[in-house]
């Protein structure tokens, strides 16, 4: 292993994994004390089950709406705890299926638009909701920066680009690159061109996710804390410390819905890892250049992301761990040695004055992929049921859309028809994943697939014929 590659160790025998899951729950302004759990059986209007950005954003738009409504949110861990309190920080318009994709599902080009439309307005929402509400989460809208560095990822970038174009997309929602203007954004090694987008902006999610859930307390909801769900059936949510009756429940558990009686093949669990630098000096960031912290990546197929932290550390993540057998979720699955030792080594290659610089912490955490990569909000009233996610990592800015669709789905007897619940995610069925051990053996696959599209695309210099083939599978 690299030597300045410093690890958060695996526990020994008989002692504790680090105190907290990532470097954002260590450098949040306070420690974390849980909240109360359920204290007894209740009944409520609307029960979320999950404490992250979609549950807590359905909390926040449906009590600024129906300010009587009752309300209660419920949560294994604490606020935050999962993917929304360990993720790359990227407030992005991402959707995890491609303009065409949505397009064909939807049968629809104008419905396609209006949602990455909705999405791109989503990252200025979240900005004046943490603005008004005084969330102090290190909110930048800086864009992203997407590089190429091989002729095959330059062409690629031109496809996304054509394909941005032919759904009406202009110079100011996205633009290809030539290098010296990618250069000027990231001054990466081999960067031939890229493309940029200003439809992200660089957050703190642990501070995010944590500021929001004391927004939702004020307004009166309560959050009940160490209160895991079992099960959700008509309207009846079960934990081990009572029963809650709602005349609707919100699942909004992404990648942890598998541990949920009846939902163990609605999503794959699949871990995303992380590592943080030390603070670097000014001297470093002016060769390395996110001046107005850009959020990075690349067009490799493997995906890596990355940020400037406000305290002026790199943070970079990327996929590359495996998909557990049974959508095992287990907190050695966020130590891979090999991974976190890998995005190290791409960092330093990326950036050469970073291959000597420390690493401070690593960690992982689980999102959650539906079948067709095709995220979604939805409600079945005769269930008394309603749902979000599906993000495939992407769920910083689309949970914010998703939180006020579903707010407006739950408003009323029938809801309130709006734009948002017409966008063409809202009642998307994904089917299910296959059962083990097709499930296994599908998503590692996929996995090795796209590792090693990369490496062939290095040896030949043309574009992978098995990551074409394996596309349709990914959202494109």
């Amino acid at each position: 292993m690299d030597p300045a590659l410093t690890p958060a160790p695996a526990p020994a025998p008989g002692l504790s994994a680090p105190a907290t899951p990532s470097f954002w729950h260590d450098s949040l302004p306070e420690p974390i004390k849980p909240r109360p759990s359920l204290p007894a059986d209740t009944a409520v209007d609307v029960a979320i089950v999950g404490a992250g950005y979609t549950g807590l954003w359905t909390a926040y738009y449906l009590k600024k709406a129906e300010p009587s409504a009752r309300i209660a949110v419920l949560e294994a861990n604490y606020a935050g705890f999962g993917a929304s309190g360990r993720n790359g920080g990227w407030c992005s318009a991402i959707f995890p299926s491609s303009l065409t994709k949505v397009a064909r599902v939807a049968r629809s080009r104008e419905a396609a638009v209006a949602l990455q439309r909705a999405l791109n307005e989503t990252v200025d929402e979240v900005g004046r909701v943490v603005a008004a509400e005084g969330i102090d989460c290190h909110y930048a809208k800086g864009g992203t920066v997407v590089l190429a560095r091989s002729a095959v990822q330059l062409e690629r970038a031109r496809e996304e680009v054509s394909e941005s174009r032919e759904f009406g997309f202009g110079e100011a929602d996205v633009r290809l690159l030539t290098a010296l203007e990618a250069q000027q954004h990231a001054n990466a090694t081999g960067v031939l061109g890229g493309t940029y987008t200003p439809h992200c902006a660089a957050i703190h999610p642990a501070r995010l996710v944590r500021g929001l859930a004391e927004v939702v307390e004020r307004l009166g909801v309560p959050i009940y804390e160490q209160t895991p769900v079992t099960a959700i059936r008509d309207g009846v949510v079960t934990t081990p410390l009572g029963t809650v009756r709602a005349g609707t429940v919100v699942r909004a558990t992404e990648g942890y819905t598998p541990s949920i009686r009846g939902f163990k093949r609605t999503f794959a669990p699949v871990y995303s890892l992380m590592l943080v630098t030390e603070p670097l000096p000014e001297a470093a960031w002016e060769q390395i250049g996110l001046a107005d912290r850009q959020t990075l990546s690349d067009y490799r197929h493997l995906i890596i992301y990355g940020q400037r932290t406000a305290d002026g550390r790199f943070a970079f993540g990327g996929r590359g761990a495996p998909y557990h057998f049974g959508s095992s979720v287990r907190p050695e699955y966020e130590r891979e040695p090999q991974v976190h030792a890998e995005l190290k080594r791409v960092l330093g290659e990326l950036f050469p004055v970073l291959r000597d610089v420390a690493v401070t912490r690593t960690w992982g955490g689980v999102l959650g992929v539906p079948r067709d990569w095709f995220a979604s909000v939805g409600i079945d009233r005769a269930r008394k049921l309603a749902w979000a996610g599906g993000y495939v990592g992407d769920g910083v800015g689309a949970s914010n859309l998703a939180g006020r669709t579903l707010a407006d789905l739950l408003r009323g007897e029938h809801g309130v028809a709006t734009d948002l619940t017409r966008l063409p995610w809202v009642g998307h069925h994904s089917r299910k994943w296959e059962a083990e051990p097709l499930r296994w053996l599908g998503a590692n696959l996929g996995l090795r697939v796209m590792s090693s599209a990369d490496a062939e695309e290095a040896r030949t210099g043309r574009p992978s014929r098995r990551a074409a083939l394996f596309g349709p599978f990914i959202g494109h």
